[in-house]
């Protein structure tokens, strides 16, 4: 089982910036691909932005320019950090963290359990005019 903790939400003005993270501490021997969602009140869940495990990073269209994704391994944890900037009131969402299943090149480190991917709890950004 994987478990993703996100935290660096918080309530900022417009323009400013927040540094979300997402915290994992299983099999972090292995590989992960990383993304960042989030979900506005009465909107579908969306696509932000993702990293993978080569280091290749990915954006959506509405917030390329102004976040960056990045990545942190250390011996017993392994981060993916989304760096926001130039925030807008329309940013304003629940943001999710999503993890596929951790590999090692060779196969899935985790148990197979029926899970393909594992989500975080997510964490509130709100942006004011």
């Amino acid at each position: 089982q994987v478990k993703l903790v996100e935290s660096g939400g918080g309530s900022v003005q417009a323009g400013r910036s927040l540094r979300l993270a997402c915290s994992v501490s299983e099999y972090t021997h292995c590989k992960y691909d990383m993304s960042w969602y989030r979900q506005a009140p009465g909107k579908e869940r969306e696509f932000v932005s993702a990293i993978f495990n080569d280091g290749q990073t990915r954006y959506a269209d509405y917030v390329r320019g102004r976040f960056t994704i990045s990545q942190h391994s250390a011996s017993n944890r392994y981060i993916v950090y989304l760096q926001m900037d130039s925030l807008k009131p329309e940013d304003t969402a629940m943001y999710f963290c999503k993890s596929d299943r951790p590999w090692n090149g060779l196969g899935y480190c985790d148990p197979y359990t029926g899970v393909a991917e594992y989500w975080g709890q997510g964490t509130q950004v709100t942006v004011s005019a």
